[in-house]
């Protein structure tokens, strides 16, 4: 399952100064528990490939070159990824012949007219200051025939793929073509979605970023909903299908009272439903701080609202954060009783900016792993975090989505620091 194909046997010496080299030979234990009773003792326990630089490389880095492309939406540390590849390939490997795919795989389609952007050193140094993608993104599928085309055309060697779940599954069919036409081109994906939802992977980029500002926008709810009687501070966090960014925002932050996930669906109505737990909340200590993922509470989607799907395929979602504070108002009107409740929506502001210290410097080290496996002939593949180790992982690895395990640790540890009911649904 952990196998990562290669171009071939890597026969040229690396020019980077490593003083030490990881040997191929060198793996992660895929579970470090190993249970041995019972078992043969010859048994090989399955293991992931660490990443880092090679004593040996596959591509002459004067003969090399190479393309990156940004593919989905934003995340904080894009910049800092393409800074990284650039700066590792033109200094660590002496390849100077780097080009930026414009705004995602419609670069790689001539009718979209997109030119290619030469990137060099001086060029992406100011990239890891400014949030979003120096180089642009875009959404909806690309044909992949057409793509690999542009990729042979321009004599890419190493193609550099930053993108989410979504992306990752495009850039496993472009690997595919390429292996079908036996090109020698290496396509390493470098994980990103700010939703930290990409299964296998123990962190995507941007994640940190994306905590930090949400926490700074929940303490303003909470000064909001502290200001009035019967205050409600209602934060719409990003999560389309996992509530990672909700949770440990809620977390960092500590003055929420309800967090609403996908993975936790709720009552609205009822003596146990959120509108009646909210209610008592209230009672008892006049104020409320609320965050919902966008995901969250899909199933109180109105029957005349068509849901479609976006340019990605994905299903649209209806806007929870909207419908929760309309019905939250009703509720009370209907009681008779005084509320007062602000509603941020903070989704743009938060993926937008630039990468934080901690994003940074994981952005930077993913684009010099991302480079030194290209380098090496991998393909094929991703590099990220496992187990607190880089390693590469192969595509198929990371193209389905983690959930928030409501049994797990992280859960109950939100559940502690909020105070609301493990499960806010009416028996049946």
């Amino acid at each position: 399952m952990y196998t990562i194909r290669s171009l071939g046997s890597p026969t040229i010496p690396s020019p980077v100064p490593a003083s030490v080299f990881v040997d191929d030979n060198r793996r992660i234990l895929e579970n470090p528990y190993v249970v041995t009773e019972g078992h043969p003792s010859a048994a090989t326990p399955r293991s992931l490939e660490i990443a880092g630089p090679r004593k040996c490389i596959y591509f002459e880095p004067s003969k090399t070159k190479a393309a990156i492309v940004t593919c989905g939406g934003l995340s904080p540390g894009i910049n800092d990824v393409i800074r990284a590849v650039v700066m590792e390939l033109y200094y660590g490997y002496g390849v100077e012949n780097i080009s930026g795919v414009r705004y995602g795989f419609q670069g790689l389609i001539p009718s979209y007219g997109h030119p290619l952007m030469d990137l060099t050193p001086d060029v992406v140094k100011d990239f890891h200051l400014a949030g979003g993608s120096k180089l642009g993104s875009s959404r909806g599928s690309q044909d992949i025939g057409e793509m690999v085309d542009s990729l042979r055309r321009l004599n890419i060697n190493l193609f550099f793929c930053i993108g989410g779940d979504g992306t990752m599954k495009a850039v496993q069919l472009i690997a595919g073509e390429i292996e079908r036409r036996n090109l020698d081109i290496a396509v390493v994906g470098i994980p990103k979605t700010i939703d930290n939802d990409l299964s296998t992977i123990d962190k995507t980029f941007g994640f940190d970023t994306a905590i930090a500002e949400a926490a700074s926008v929940i303490e303003c709810a909470h000064v909001e909903s502290k200001g009035a009687p019967n205050g409600v501070g209602l934060v719409k966090i990003m999560g389309r299908t996992s509530g990672h960014i909700a949770v440990s925002a809620a977390l960092a932050n500590n003055d929420v009272n309800f967090v609403l996930i996908p993975e936790s669906p709720f009552d609205l109505y009822g003596e146990k439903g959120f509108l009646a737990v909210l209610e008592h909340r209230l009672k008892v200590s006049n104020h409320a701080v609320v965050i919902v993922a966008e995901g969250a509470g899909q199933e109180h989607r109105p029957p005349d609202d068509a849901a479609g799907r976006d340019p990605s395929g994905n299903i649209r979602l209806f806007d929870i954060g909207v419908f929760l504070k309309e019905e939250i108002e009703r509720y009370f009107k209907e009681k008779n009783v005084e509320l007062n409740l602000k509603y941020i929506d903070p989704s743009y502001l938060i993926r937008s900016v630039p990468a934080n210290a901690s994003d940074s410097i994981y952005c930077m080290l993913l684009g010099q792993y991302a480079v030194h496996a290209a380098m090496a002939g991998r393909t094929a593949m991703v590099v990220g975090l496992y187990g607190g180790d880089y390693v590469h992982l192969p595509l198929a690895s990371v193209t389905s989505r983690k959930k928030v395990d409501t049994e797990g640790t992280l859960w109950r540890a939100t559940l502690a620091g909020t105070g609301q009911p493990a499960e806010m649904r009416n028996k049946s």
